[in-house]
């Protein structure tokens, strides 16, 4: 029995934010006070650091589990199967359902369970299940999925990643041009075919990192105080992640008896252009190797950073040849890694 993934979907949303567009926003330091550069100098640095020239916001009337909802849809139809055979919905999120234009997280009930509502599956032995992981929650649903499948609590299950990271973020923080809104679906399911999933690695890292992101108070000071927005620290996470990704991609490359050489592409979470670069970099170092020309498909550049949604709409958009140099082959070796918020690492070796 080998577990695989036998459809994709994503859904990303119509609406453009160009990077012109914050041109005219009021962006402040920390502590409130004034940046000296003019926007036009901030929005060129930024798109310099992380490859983003522009990112997608989804409609006013729609929330997450919408979002995750039409990536279902198409995820169960590639698969070609009756969404009643499901035996588990897990839901990658962050933030719960944020309505546009509110300060509340909507969490009751679930997103599983608004999904599995929206799908209209009536059978109760549907499980739904939401888990708060950060970015990386994807691929940690896809971990867990793996994990029922093994233990014979499931044939089949549904792992959706959805985010609208643009309703949590503070718009005088130069930060909140990084994120975005999107989602992405699979089905994980045993098959007699050959490939799947070939190993998994997974760490949190809370002793001295749990609070690299965190809710804090807006950077305009006379903003409401109990408000929260989404903060990070930028520095501290990119160097926490070069130091412990690629080290968790090569201990599960390593554990899954499969050479560097085989390996075709690797999804990293579309977190920052200039942060995947050198992860890329220091993970084929580990081997003594450089890195190969278009290994790592990219989608940052026009999407943003959809955090969960970032790896399944990544890989949803290559396997329909939906970006330029790369496309995936039966027995091709791929990688998908994460990081994010916790902090949480996790990577899985697949054969496709």
């Amino acid at each position: 029995m080998n577990i695989k993934i036998t459809g994709t979907g994503s859904y990303i949303p119509s609406t453009v934010e160009k990077n012109e567009n914050f041109h005219q926003h009021e962006f402040l330091n920390t502590d409130g006070s004034t940046i000296k550069h003019p926007n036009e100098i901030i929005v060129k640095k930024f798109k310099a650091i992380t490859g983003i020239s522009e990112r997608r916001y989804a409609k006013n009337h729609l929330n997450s589990s919408d979002l995750g909802f039409f990536a279902a849809e198409k995820a169960i139809e590639d698969a070609n199967l009756d969404p009643e055979t499901i035996d588990y919905i897990i839901v990658a999120h962050n933030f719960g359902d944020v309505k546009h234009n509110t300060i509340q997280s909507d969490l009751l009930p679930s997103l599983a369970s608004r999904i599995k509502h929206s799908l209209r599956i009536k059978n109760p032995k549907c499980v739904a299940i939401d888990i708060l992981f950060g970015c990386p929650g994807w691929v940690e649903g896809v971990i867990q999925a793996k994990a029922y499948i093994k233990s014979g609590m499931a044939k089949r299950c549904l792992v959706i990643g959805t985010e609208t990271l643009s309703r949590v973020v503070d718009k005088h923080d130069r930060d909140a041009m990084i994120f975005s809104d999107g989602a992405g679906a699979t089905i994980i399911e045993a098959t007699d075919n050959d490939g799947g999933i070939l190993a998994h690695e997974t760490a949190s890292f809370t002793y001295d990192e749990a609070y690299y992101l965190y809710f804090g108070k807006s950077n305009k000071q006379e903003t409401v105080n109990d408000t929260r927005y989404m903060k990070m620290d930028g520095r501290k996470i990119y160097e926490f992640a070069l130091t412990n990704v690629p080290q968790a991609m090569k201990t599960c490359l390593d554990n899954s008896g499969v050479s560097i050489s085989e390996v075709k592409k690797i999804f990293i979470h579309q977190a920052n252009e200039k942060m995947d670069e050198a992860i890329l970099e220091r993970f084929y170092k580990l081997y003594n190797l450089e890195a190969p020309e278009h290994v790592m498909p990219m989608s940052i550049h026009k999407l943003g950073n959809s955090s969960v949604a970032t790896i399944p709409t990544l890989l949803d958009l290559v396997k329909r040849n939906q970006l330029e140099n790369h496309e995936l082959n039966a027995g091709d070796v791929i990688i998908f890694a994460s990081v994010g918020a916790g902090m949480h690492i996790n990577a899985i070796v697949y054969k496709y």
